[in-house]
């Protein structure tokens, strides 16, 4: 298995990183991310989003589960953290096999429900403005994903 790692320096930055990522997704494609609270990943999803054309205010969905964004193609950013001790299926198979993009916040609580091919980011805070990025595909479709992403930036 791959792995790419990125360090940025701002929340701009990681923002950037997230939005260049975003150019290189396609429908189907399911994104998850991981990392401590206050790690960033809200500030990487509305990078994300940015970068899939969505131009409404993103937050995190935490007490929703899931928000849907209208973009050039359509976001479902997912904040699974309240379904730690559930088997609860909500419909995420469904999403994972539509015409959107998926980011699923703390997907190891979902993990059986994950689809075979996926791209897992990994947050780290480092200080208050540095994080590092830590990308591991599954599938080869993500390994080109990352690759021209990091010869984009």
């Amino acid at each position: 298995m791959s792995h790419y790692q990125i360090k940025t320096h701002s929340d701009l930055e990681t923002k950037h990183v997230a939005g260049q990522l975003g150019l290189f997704l396609k429908p189907g494609d399911v994104v998850t991310l991981e990392g401590d609270l206050g790690a960033g990943k809200t500030t990487f999803a509305k990078g994300l989003a940015s970068g899939l054309g969505v131009t409404r205010v993103v937050n995190s969905p935490t007490f929703t589960i899931i928000k849907e964004y209208q973009g050039e193609i359509p976001f479902y950013h997912m904040d699974v953290y309240r379904l730690e001790e559930s088997e609860e299926d909500i419909g995420f198979e469904e999403y994972f096999n539509s015409s959107g993009v998926c980011l699923v916040e703390w997907a190891h609580f979902i993990s059986e429900f994950l689809p075979s091919v996926y791209l897992e980011i990994k947050i780290a805070y480092i200080d208050e403005n540095t994080r590092l990025l830590d990308f591991f595909p599954k599938g080869t479709h993500f390994d080109s994903v990352a690759t021209e992403l990091l010869g984009a930036l």
